[in-house]
């Protein structure tokens, strides 16, 4: 059992280590300066806390998320929420994001403050090019490269994070930014938002079921507590590897007076600290790493977005949307990470209250009987007041503000944790209850998806799984 879970949180881990995973714990650290312990406390609760459970509970579901959403909402709203959802780890942000992460870490170090832009459009074009080419002639090759870096990669991270504690650990830290000052915890949850792995879980929750059901089990139990420690060791290798870089950014005196217009601090950290470290040829070690590492991860979303897209809507071939959402990445890519980070925090603020609230119906559905008209006013509710909540941040408008800030947990970025509770505790008593299907072993899952090395297809209700697309590699969630 304990074999079995340790193998597939190892499969886990690739599928979700990525760049975007690297970047926002230096920042973070950098950023909240004395007020370091809340604010990595926030990020790794939802960084992790919320991914690990949503990747549980989809996990222990026999049809999986989409099946869940359908029943207990509504059909046209599954589809509406997972095509928002793939879109986001997909050509929106995920993608362009690994292609801007990976020039900020390995290739913009090397150039100093001349003609970023022009550089990072070179870059990209090439970068974009040959995922494309890789993407519509999925190969052998790309799941090697990805199974041999990911390895070495994390292993230099954690030399680094062991070595750099050690050296920079007496260091002071940094001045706290406005927005740790005010709310270190709060802002700390909302950046593990970034992460994209809650939305990633609900794919990748697919793919686990397959590789557990592969492995064979003489029982239910046996199932179960093989899924909960997979859980908490995927959760444990993040929280420690989000935990060190964190610290590093924390204590690391970078000098930001050095940095280009636009640099993403994460990124200069990761960077800048390889370098004082293990010397400057490490740079391009890195640039190699970081390029090679995030490229894969580029090719196996736009085969997933693509692919999934192709099954919810058939009339446009899979390889005009791999054509498109190549051309979407490459285009926001050269807005640079920082402008991209920004772009999708939006988004994601709506995105993931209405995710966990999902999982949270979930979990209670599989105890208690619910009310599907209440469970519907449970998702529109926070729908709504985390929507209402972006349009009054975003455009500053003092009287929205004051209603979303009278809501409980409002301090703590969680205004709609209590009405979607309350939402929840009336669905108990409102009509036309139902109630979660049984688990049981040995379901038929249908996939063939690559989302960073591992192919498959959804269709509405079942997905099919290829043996030779469990040669796992790396993912981003962070995406």
């Amino acid at each position: 059992m304990l074999k079995k879970g340790g193998l597939t949180a190892l499969l886990l881990f690739g599928m979700f280590f990525g760049a975007g995973n690297l970047t926002f714990p230096p920042q973070l650290g950098f950023e909240s300066g004395g007020y370091f312990w809340p604010a990595i406390a926030g990020f790794v609760l939802s960084g992790v806390g919320i991914a690990i459970l949503t990747l549980i509970i989809g996990t222990l579901n026999p049809k999986g998320y989409i099946h869940e959403i359908s029943q207990k909402i509504s059909p046209k709203f599954a589809l509406l929420y997972l095509s928002v959802l793939y879109l986001s780890i997909g050509p929106f942000f995920a993608i362009p994001r690994t292609a801007a992460t990976a020039f900020s870490i390995g290739i913009e170090p090397m150039l100093g403050n001349s003609h970023t832009s022009l550089w990072l459009l070179a870059f990209t074009a090439v970068y974009f090019a040959l995922a494309l080419w890789i993407a519509m002639n999925p190969s052998k090759i790309l799941d090697s490269i990805g199974r041999i870096l990911t390895p070495i990669f994390a292993l230099l991270i954690v030399i680094l994070i062991v070595v750099g504690a050690f050296k920079y650990g007496d260091h002071s830290t940094h001045t706290a930014t406005e927005a740790y000052k005010a709310s270190a915890f709060g802002n700390g949850f909302l950046e593990g938002y970034n992460t994209l792995d809650a939305l990633a879980s609900v794919a990748f929750s697919v793919v686990a079921v397959v590789t557990l059901n592969q492995l064979g089990f003489k029982s239910k139990k046996e199932y179960i507590s093989t899924i909960w420690i997979v859980g908490i060791l995927v959760g444990l290798m993040f929280s420690g590897l989000y935990l060190g870089l964190a610290f590093l950014g924390n204590h690391f005196p970078l000098d930001t007076s050095t940095l280009g217009e636009g640099a993403n601090l994460g990124a200069a950290v990761l960077s800048s600290a390889t370098q004082a470290i293990f010397g400057p040829i490490s740079q391009i070690f890195l640039a190699v790493m970081v390029t090679v590492t995030c490229f894969t991860t580029t090719a196996g979303l736009i085969v997933a977005t693509g692919e999934f897209f192709n099954k919810a809507f058939p009339q446009v071939s899979y390889k005009t949307y791999a054509i498109v959402f190549t051309l979407i990445g490459f285009a926001i890519a050269n807005l640079g990470l920082n402008n991209i980070i920004a772009f999708s925090v939006p988004v994601l603020l709506i995105l993931y209250p209405i995710t966990i609230t999902i999982v949270m119906i979930v979990i209670a559905n599989k105890f208690v009987a619910l009310s599907k008209p209440g469970m519907q006013i449970t998702v529109t509710v926070v729908t709504l007041i985390a929507l209402l909540s972006v349009i009054g941040s975003q455009f500053k408008l003092a009287g929205l503000n004051a209603i979303i800030n009278f809501l409980p947990l409002s301090g703590a970025s969680l205004p709609w944790l209590i009405p979607a509770i309350l939402c929840i505790l009336l669905s108990l008593v409102l009509p036309d209850k139902i109630k979660s299907e049984s688990f049981e072993i040995g379901i038929k899952i249908k996939s063939y998806h690559n989302c960073d090395g591992i192919f498959f297809s959804l269709s509405h209700h079942k997905c099919e799984i290829s043996q030779k697309a469990l040669h796992l590699k790396r993912g981003d969630a962070s995406i």
